[in-house]
Protein backbone atom coordinates (compact mmCIF):
# COMPACT_ATOMS: atom_id res chain seq x y z
CA UNK A 1 0.00 0.00 0.00
CA UNK A 2 2.71 2.00 -0.04
CA UNK A 3 1.06 3.95 -3.35
CA UNK A 4 -2.11 4.78 -1.46
CA UNK A 5 0.64 6.42 1.10
CA UNK A 6 1.41 8.62 -1.66
CA UNK A 7 -1.81 9.43 -2.59
CA UNK A 8 -2.61 10.26 1.23
CA UNK A 9 -0.71 13.29 0.35
CA UNK A 10 -2.65 14.68 -2.39
CA UNK A 11 -6.23 15.75 -2.44
CA UNK A 12 -8.51 14.21 -5.08
CA UNK A 13 -9.03 16.76 -7.57
CA UNK A 14 -12.88 15.90 -9.30
CA UNK A 15 -15.78 15.55 -6.97
CA UNK A 16 -18.54 12.30 -7.06
CA UNK A 17 -21.52 12.84 -8.64
CA UNK A 18 -24.26 11.56 -5.89
CA UNK A 19 -26.72 11.93 -9.02
CA UNK A 20 -29.36 8.26 -8.84
CA UNK A 21 -26.52 6.38 -6.59
CA UNK A 22 -26.05 6.37 -3.15
CA UNK A 23 -22.92 7.64 -1.48
CA UNK A 24 -21.41 4.59 -0.99
CA UNK A 25 -21.53 3.48 -4.38
CA UNK A 26 -20.64 6.88 -5.57
CA UNK A 27 -17.23 6.92 -3.16
CA UNK A 28 -15.93 3.80 -4.36
CA UNK A 29 -16.53 5.12 -8.34
CA UNK A 30 -14.55 7.89 -7.56
CA UNK A 31 -11.50 6.81 -5.31
CA UNK A 32 -11.36 3.17 -6.76
CA UNK A 33 -9.53 4.29 -10.69
CA UNK A 34 -7.46 6.47 -8.37
CA UNK A 35 -5.54 3.95 -6.20
CA UNK A 36 -3.54 2.37 -9.28
CA UNK A 37 -3.75 -0.56 -11.60
CA UNK A 38 -5.54 -3.78 -9.59
CA UNK A 39 -6.24 -1.80 -6.53
CA UNK A 40 -10.02 -3.13 -5.44
CA UNK A 41 -12.14 -1.33 -3.06
CA UNK A 42 -14.10 -4.26 -1.27
CA UNK A 43 -16.51 -2.05 1.01
CA UNK A 44 -17.31 1.62 1.47
CA UNK A 45 -19.32 2.00 4.88
CA UNK A 46 -20.15 5.54 6.79
CA UNK A 47 -18.75 6.01 10.15
CA UNK A 48 -20.86 7.03 13.14
CA UNK A 49 -17.76 9.83 14.06
CA UNK A 50 -16.63 12.63 11.98
CA UNK A 51 -18.84 11.90 8.95
CA UNK A 52 -16.16 9.84 7.58
CA UNK A 53 -16.67 6.72 5.23
CA UNK A 54 -14.38 4.03 5.92
CA UNK A 55 -12.54 2.10 2.70
CA UNK A 56 -12.06 -1.51 3.14
CA UNK A 57 -8.84 -2.93 0.62
CA UNK A 58 -8.62 -6.33 1.45
CA UNK A 59 -7.60 -6.23 5.38
CA UNK A 60 -6.34 -2.71 5.52
CA UNK A 61 -8.50 0.19 6.51
CA UNK A 62 -8.75 3.98 5.03
CA UNK A 63 -10.95 6.84 5.65
CA UNK A 64 -12.32 9.35 3.17
CA UNK A 65 -14.84 12.45 2.82
CA UNK A 66 -18.84 12.35 2.13
CA UNK A 67 -17.67 13.50 -1.22
CA UNK A 68 -14.94 11.17 -1.88
CA UNK A 69 -11.96 13.91 -2.47
CA UNK A 70 -9.32 13.03 0.03
CA UNK A 71 -8.13 9.89 1.65
CA UNK A 72 -7.09 9.50 5.52
CA UNK A 73 -4.49 7.55 6.38
CA UNK A 74 -4.53 6.13 10.08
CA UNK A 75 -6.30 5.49 13.31
CA UNK A 76 -9.20 7.01 14.67
CA UNK A 77 -9.41 7.29 18.32
CA UNK A 78 -12.16 8.52 20.68
CA UNK A 79 -10.32 10.78 22.84
CA UNK A 80 -12.51 10.39 25.63
CA UNK A 81 -11.90 6.87 26.11
CA UNK A 82 -8.85 6.29 24.20
CA UNK A 83 -10.86 3.48 22.31
CA UNK A 84 -8.92 2.37 18.93
CA UNK A 85 -11.85 2.30 15.96
CA UNK A 86 -9.47 1.15 13.58
CA UNK A 87 -7.66 -1.77 15.15
CA UNK A 88 -11.40 -2.62 16.02
CA UNK A 89 -12.04 -3.28 13.03
CA UNK A 90 -9.23 -4.89 11.40
CA UNK A 91 -9.25 -7.42 14.30
CA UNK A 92 -13.02 -8.00 12.99
CA UNK A 93 -11.94 -8.32 9.20
CA UNK A 94 -8.79 -10.17 9.95
CA UNK A 95 -10.89 -13.15 12.33
CA UNK A 96 -11.35 -16.35 10.94
CA UNK A 97 -12.51 -19.38 11.60
CA UNK A 98 -10.20 -21.39 14.24
CA UNK A 99 -11.79 -25.06 13.09
CA UNK A 100 -11.62 -24.57 9.92
CA UNK A 101 -7.33 -24.68 9.81
CA UNK A 102 -6.20 -27.76 8.82
CA UNK A 103 -4.91 -28.61 12.44
CA UNK A 104 -3.53 -32.31 10.75
CA UNK A 105 -0.79 -30.37 8.69
CA UNK A 106 0.61 -28.56 11.86
CA UNK A 107 2.94 -29.77 14.78
CA UNK A 108 0.59 -30.41 17.85
CA UNK A 109 2.91 -29.34 21.27
CA UNK A 110 0.53 -30.21 24.33
CA UNK A 111 1.66 -28.64 27.61
CA UNK A 112 -0.31 -29.26 31.06
CA UNK A 113 -4.06 -29.85 30.66
CA UNK A 114 -3.59 -28.25 27.35
CA UNK A 115 -6.65 -25.92 27.47
CA UNK A 116 -5.68 -23.11 25.97
CA UNK A 117 -5.31 -23.87 22.24
CA UNK A 118 -3.67 -21.35 19.72
CA UNK A 119 -2.07 -21.66 16.48
CA UNK A 120 1.21 -19.83 15.00
CA UNK A 121 2.58 -19.10 11.48
CA UNK A 122 6.45 -19.31 12.01
CA UNK A 123 9.51 -19.42 9.55
CA UNK A 124 12.22 -21.85 10.75
CA UNK A 125 14.43 -18.52 9.67
CA UNK A 126 12.53 -16.18 11.69
CA UNK A 127 14.74 -14.88 14.46
CA UNK A 128 11.32 -13.41 16.25
CA UNK A 129 9.65 -16.77 15.87
CA UNK A 130 12.70 -18.56 17.86
CA UNK A 131 12.12 -15.35 20.36
CA UNK A 132 8.54 -16.63 20.48
CA UNK A 133 9.29 -20.12 20.70
CA UNK A 134 11.35 -19.33 23.81
CA UNK A 135 8.02 -17.43 25.56
CA UNK A 136 5.64 -20.83 24.57
CA UNK A 137 8.51 -22.72 26.36
CA UNK A 138 7.91 -21.30 29.45
CA UNK A 139 4.50 -21.60 29.46
CA UNK A 140 1.74 -24.42 30.87
CA UNK A 141 -1.37 -25.40 30.28
CA UNK A 142 -1.58 -24.91 26.19
CA UNK A 143 -2.17 -26.22 23.39
CA UNK A 144 -0.12 -25.32 20.23
CA UNK A 145 -0.29 -25.88 16.60
CA UNK A 146 2.78 -25.00 14.75
CA UNK A 147 2.15 -24.38 11.05
CA UNK A 148 5.40 -23.69 8.94
CA UNK A 149 4.82 -20.87 6.86
CA UNK A 150 8.01 -21.11 5.01
CA UNK A 151 8.11 -17.28 3.27
CA UNK A 152 12.02 -15.96 4.05
CA UNK A 153 13.79 -18.22 1.58
CA UNK A 154 14.53 -21.84 -0.43
CA UNK A 155 16.59 -22.61 3.08
CA UNK A 156 13.41 -22.69 5.13
CA UNK A 157 11.61 -24.83 3.15
CA UNK A 158 14.15 -27.50 3.51
CA UNK A 159 14.87 -27.17 6.81
CA UNK A 160 10.80 -27.56 7.75
CA UNK A 161 10.51 -30.43 5.26
CA UNK A 162 13.44 -32.20 7.59
CA UNK A 163 11.91 -31.44 10.71
CA UNK A 164 8.09 -32.61 9.43
CA UNK A 165 9.49 -35.76 8.07
CA UNK A 166 11.51 -36.06 11.85
CA UNK A 167 10.51 -39.13 13.82
CA UNK A 168 8.97 -36.76 16.89
CA UNK A 169 8.61 -33.44 14.53
CA UNK A 170 7.47 -31.40 18.00
CA UNK A 171 11.19 -32.37 19.49
CA UNK A 172 12.49 -31.68 16.04
CA UNK A 173 11.44 -28.07 15.65
CA UNK A 174 12.25 -27.07 19.43
CA UNK A 175 15.60 -28.37 19.14
CA UNK A 176 16.09 -26.43 16.06
CA UNK A 177 14.47 -23.12 17.04
CA UNK A 178 15.71 -22.95 20.86
CA UNK A 179 18.45 -24.65 20.73
CA UNK A 180 20.13 -24.59 16.64
CA UNK A 181 20.15 -28.14 16.37
CA UNK A 182 19.43 -29.43 12.67
CA UNK A 183 17.15 -32.03 11.88
CA UNK A 184 18.65 -35.17 10.19
CA UNK A 185 18.19 -35.13 6.47
CA UNK A 186 14.32 -36.14 5.35
CA UNK A 187 13.99 -39.54 3.51
CA UNK A 188 13.40 -39.39 -0.52
CA UNK A 189 9.87 -40.72 -0.09
CA UNK A 190 8.49 -37.66 2.35
CA UNK A 191 6.44 -35.37 1.82
CA UNK A 192 6.26 -32.24 3.78
CA UNK A 193 2.71 -29.82 3.33
CA UNK A 194 4.54 -26.92 2.58
CA UNK A 195 2.80 -25.88 -0.67
CA UNK A 196 -0.71 -26.41 1.32
CA UNK A 197 0.63 -23.99 4.27
CA UNK A 198 1.88 -21.62 1.65
CA UNK A 199 -1.49 -21.33 0.06
CA UNK A 200 -3.11 -21.25 3.03
CA UNK A 201 -1.02 -18.53 4.81
CA UNK A 202 -1.61 -16.51 1.49
CA UNK A 203 -5.41 -16.67 1.83
CA UNK A 204 -5.48 -15.61 5.16
CA UNK A 205 -3.17 -12.48 4.22
CA UNK A 206 -0.14 -13.72 6.75
CA UNK A 207 2.45 -11.51 5.50
CA UNK A 208 5.10 -11.98 8.65
CA UNK A 209 5.94 -14.59 10.98
CA UNK A 210 5.34 -15.60 13.94
CA UNK A 211 1.51 -14.81 13.27
CA UNK A 212 -0.11 -16.18 15.93
CA UNK A 213 -4.53 -17.02 15.57
CA UNK A 214 -6.14 -17.76 18.77
CA UNK A 215 -9.45 -19.95 19.20
CA UNK A 216 -12.10 -17.07 19.28
CA UNK A 217 -10.74 -16.43 15.47
CA UNK A 218 -8.74 -13.47 16.43
CA UNK A 219 -4.87 -12.95 15.79
CA UNK A 220 -1.91 -10.79 16.40
CA UNK A 221 1.31 -10.70 14.25
CA UNK A 222 4.68 -10.62 15.73
CA UNK A 223 6.55 -12.20 18.66
CA UNK A 224 4.14 -11.27 21.79
CA UNK A 225 5.73 -11.39 24.77
CA UNK A 226 4.51 -13.95 27.77
CA UNK A 227 2.38 -11.04 29.59
CA UNK A 228 0.06 -9.69 26.44
CA UNK A 229 -0.05 -13.67 25.60
CA UNK A 230 -1.41 -14.33 29.10
CA UNK A 231 -3.70 -11.76 29.00
CA UNK A 232 -5.27 -11.98 25.37
CA UNK A 233 -5.62 -15.84 26.28
CA UNK A 234 -7.38 -14.60 30.21
CA UNK A 235 -9.68 -12.39 27.55
CA UNK A 236 -11.02 -15.58 25.72
CA UNK A 237 -14.52 -17.11 26.78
Amino acid sequence: MTRLAAVALLSFAAGASFAQTGPEQAIRKAIEPRLGDGVKVDSVTKTPYGGLYELRIGSDIFYTDAKGDYLFIGRVVDTKTMQDYTKARVDEISKIKFSDLPLDSAMKMVKGNGKRVIAVFEDPNCGYCKRFRQTLNEMDNVTVYTFMYNILSEDSVTKSRNIWCSSDRVKAWDDWMLNGKNAPAAPANCTAPHEKIFALGQKLRITGTPTVFFSDGTRIPGAVDAKALESKLASIK
